[in-house]
């Protein structure tokens, strides 16, 4: 009986462990963002601007594995994002929810093109449901930050499925059916 090996392209590769790692970060930055979700604290303000810090990070890795230029936009996006969490953090958290939304929507829909065109790549269907979900939870950050008290803790919770969309799709990552 012959042993026949699988082996995943390189591109499939460096994805699923930058999926792996985005899994763990968002878990990771959500438990830390739960404990300060109530208020806009240093601690809150510094995770705040480190998510879309870490999301340049991570699609410039993307971008250096596949060369979709989509994710110059979302690079781009995430930049300006990092800037206008830090500045809406100093007039409190409903103008945080609102760049966050809008982020959110953006980012999503990037999400959603890129993981359209790469299905047959294999486990992009988690990504592109997790594209379609960021785009309707900004439009809810945003209707949140209307609240009579807005919090963050949407914001934390909106980073678990999003990261368990990752984990879904580094597992599926190259299984092309």
């Amino acid at each position: 009986m012959a042993v026949t090996t699988v082996v995943a392209p390189a591109p499939a590769a460096s994805l699923k462990r930058l999926y792996l790692v985005r899994f763990a970060f968002a878990v990771v930055w959500a438990g830390l963002l739960f404990t300060t979700a109530k208020e806009l604290g240093p601690l809150a303000v510094t995770l705040l601007v480190i998510y879309p810090l870490f999301d340049v990070v991570a699609a410039v890795v993307d971008y250096r594995a596949t060369r979709s230029r989509v994710l110059l936009l979302n690079i781009a996006i995430s930049l300006l994002t990092t800037v206008g969490v830090a500045v809406a953090a100093a007039s409190g958290i409903p103008a945080v929810l609102r760049v966050w939304g809008a982020w959110a929507i953006v980012a999503g829909l990037v999400q959603l093109v890129v993981a359209l065109g790469r299905r047959g790549m294999g486990g992009q269907w988690p990504m592109i449901l997790s594209g379609g979900i960021s785009v309707l939870a900004g439009g809810s950050f945003i209707a949140m930050a209307g609240a009579a008290e807005p919090t963050l803790g949407n914001a934390a919770g909106y980073a678990i499925p999003g990261g368990v969309f990752f984990l879904i799709s580094a597992l599926r990552l190259g299984r092309v059916k």
